[in-house]
């Protein structure tokens, strides 16, 4: 099983659940539970913080239907209900039915990655972080795209990780980069990337190497982890912790 972990920083005024957590630094939310199909969403999440009228406020907003990427009116039919409420605590099921406009993460992820994935979700302030787990071999480069597509309009993406749920599998026994990391990274170098001033931009360079332009980032910065770790091994940390 793998799992892929990345987080959307969305604009203001393009999430009423991420403004209010903006405003309120102390609050967080995260899953407890995601469902998805291809016609609806359901899920509960649990939200922590002093103050949470607003946000239980923002969550019944008409306009806000839960992961729908849209930022129009998708004219979708979304239901909330309050599970749980006491002190500093909300526990929150949403629902929705999908409309032919709507789109989401788990939507996105089951159309290019298939099914029976895990979904795992915190949010702070703006910012939204998933972790997915799945079983299956799909490439994520497909996923990654679309969902860039998506989100353009109303927030940024950074690509966390993609790592074996087995700790063993992610990193190789003789330090080597895995085939499609070490061919990126030694066009990035043959080309320029890596010189002050660029030679080549990322989309250059992705458009020369025939591959979305995500993916190429995600295989350069996966490699660029990689030899960063070498690098400062625990010999490395040793010498320089005198002077740091």
């Amino acid at each position: 099983m793998r799992e892929f972990v990345f987080a959307l920083e969305y604009e203001p005024g393009a999430n009423p659940v991420a403004d209010v957590l903006e405003a309120s630094p102390e609050t967080t939310v995260r899953s407890l539970s995601c469902h998805v199909t291809s016609d609806s969403l359901w899920r509960v999440d649990l939200a922590e913080g002093p103050d949470l009228q607003t946000l239980e406020e923002a969550y019944a907003d008409r306009t806000y239907c839960a992961d729908c990427l849209v930022t129009d009116d998708c004219g979708a039919d979304c239901e909330t209900q309050v599970l749980d409420r006491s002190e500093g605590t909300l526990v929150i099921y949403t629902s929705w039915e999908r409309t032919d406009v709507c789109t989401s993460v788990p939507h996105l992820a089951l159309e290019h990655l298939g099914e029976g994935l895990l979904f795992e979700t915190r949010r702070e302030r703006r910012r939204y972080r998933w972790r997915i787990v799945l079983s299956g071999s799909e490439p994520i480069g497909p996923f990654v795209d679309a969902l860039e597509g998506a989100v353009r309009d109303c927030a940024g993406m950074e690509l966390l990780r993609l790592t074996e749920l087995d700790p063993g599998v992610e990193r190789r026994p003789d330090g080597s980069l895995p085939p499609e990391q070490r061919a990126a990274l030694q066009a990035a170098v043959e080309r320029g990337y890596y010189e002050t001033p660029r030679r080549i931009d990322l989309s250059g360079l992705a458009e020369e190497l025939g591959v979305p332009r995500s993916t190429l980032s995600y295989r350069l910065r996966r490699a660029e982890a990689e030899l960063a770790t070498a690098f400062v091994g625990e010999d490395s940390l040793e010498e320089l912790s005198p002077v740091l």
